[in-house]
């Protein structure tokens, strides 16, 4: 072979493998999950090739979707109009007609809501107990066991049971570890929303109780800002992001959650590589809500007493979407200090339209200098505080600078 067919395979090897790349990268960086206002116009970034179909919607009035109608997104980027419903929608991605990938799109109701901006309290109970880490156990016999080694359970997975009996707390996990005895146990787990089984045989440790090194949580607990309240259905939303677990660095798949009062204690400026944060203490009682649901978009709930928070129900705004935002002024409402929320001037500075991934959909500028002299910009414990332009509540701000 001459070096000219060399050179020209190389070439067209390269070629595939960038154009394969190109498809990869269009594939990828369509989101898993969105969630979008009823009448809201869903966009699509897509290339030759890939299609999104609609493959199946939980509201049986949608005509088009009982006739085996489809709406296809391709070549280009093409509009879902007039989604004047609310529900979910699945959309299968195809490449070349191969499905390839799976996209939920949750239709909201868009109901006027109040604006909140008071600083809570969030106590988040898990569905199970939450592996953080491992660690060798010290036997009774003087030698190190690792129990959990050929098991399968990695750090982010949640165990349910053993031996058949639900697992909801610590508590529970330790005791029926100590009643083995010793003997091989059954273990169902959780991983990504997969249900797992493994067994595993507890150490009898030095302190003559049985273990198998799995360090393990039921709970979370932390401040952060409401965003706003649906008088009519007393639902509220929180945060404008989900809650992480700290040493396994994935969104915290909860059970139940309850909402209390919080203070803030004091407020750490932010600087340059260091963001700051409200530093704040959760009251025990009285609970003002409680949590159902965690997710990458935020905190969500039902509130029964909204008098600490300093809700007003006439103070009722429409939700912007994302055509409706512009670049330009707006205000932030959030808690400094203890008792009720402050407006606070900002400046939209970029909005991206497209970016249905997460809800990091704009970059705002503090110009507030009352803000700015207290906090430096938007710190920890700031996040879902709404921000508000032309009346209407423009989302939460976690995407924000000073």
């Amino acid at each position: 072979m001459n070096k000219k067919i060399k050179r020209t395979l190389t070439a067209f090897s390269l070629l595939i493998l960038f154009i394969t790349l190109i498809y990869v990268c269009d594939i990828t960086n369509l989101p898993n999950s969105i969630i979008i206002f009823e009448g809201e116009t869903l966009k699509l970034n897509t290339i030759l090739g890939v299609d999104v179909e609609t493959e199946f919607s939980s509201n049986p009035n949608i005509e088009r979707i009982e006739n085996n109608e489809t709406i296809t997104v391709s070549s280009n980027i093409e509009d879902l109009e007039d989604i004047d419903f609310t529900g979910t929608i699945k959309l299968g991605v195809k490449l070349f007609g191969t499905k390839v990938k799976e996209i939920e799109v949750g239709v909201i109701e868009n109901k006027e809501v109040v604006p909140i901006g008071s600083l809570v309290g969030l106590k988040l109970y898990t569905n199970g107990v939450l592996v953080v880490g491992m660690s060798e156990i010290a036997g009774e016999d003087k030698v190190s066991y690792k129990p959990y080694e050929s098991s399968g359970i990695e750090e982010g997975d949640v165990i349910v049971e053993i031996d058949d009996k639900e697992i909801t707390s610590t508590n529970e996990l330790t005791s029926e570890i100590n009643k083995s005895n010793g003997e091989n146990m059954e273990i169902t787990y959780i991983r990504d929303g997969q249900v797992l089984n493994t067994k595993m045989t507890p150490v009898k440790a030095t302190d003559s109780t049985y273990k198998i090194g799995l360090w393990v949580r039921d709970a979370a607990a932390g401040v952060g800002t409401a965003t706003f309240y649906e008088p009519e259905s007393g639902k509220f939303a929180s945060l404008g992001h989900g809650i992480i677990d700290a040493d396994t660095e994935k969104l915290i798949e909860i059970a139940s959650g309850e909402v209390v009062t919080a203070n803030i204690l004091s407020i750490i400026k932010g600087e340059n590589g260091n963001p700051g944060k409200i530093q704040g203490s959760i009251d025990g009682e009285p609970t003002i809500g409680t949590i159902y649901k965690n997710t990458a978009y935020g905190i969500y709930g039902n509130l029964t007493n909204i008098m600490p928070l300093f809700i007003d129900k006439n103070n009722l705004v429409p939700v912007a979407t994302k055509a409706e935002v512009q670049e330009g002024e707006a205000v932030l409402i959030s808690t400094l200090e203890n008792g009720a929320p402050k407006a606070y001037d900002i400046k939209i500075e970029k909005i991206y339209l497209n970016n249905n991934i997460d809800n990091k959909s704009m970059i705002v500028r503090i110009t507030d200098e009352e803000l700015l002299e207290k906090t430096g910009g938007i710190v920890q414990g700031m996040s879902g505080s709404p921000i508000l332009q032309n009346g209407k509540l423009v989302r939460s701000s976690n995407s924000c600078y000073g």
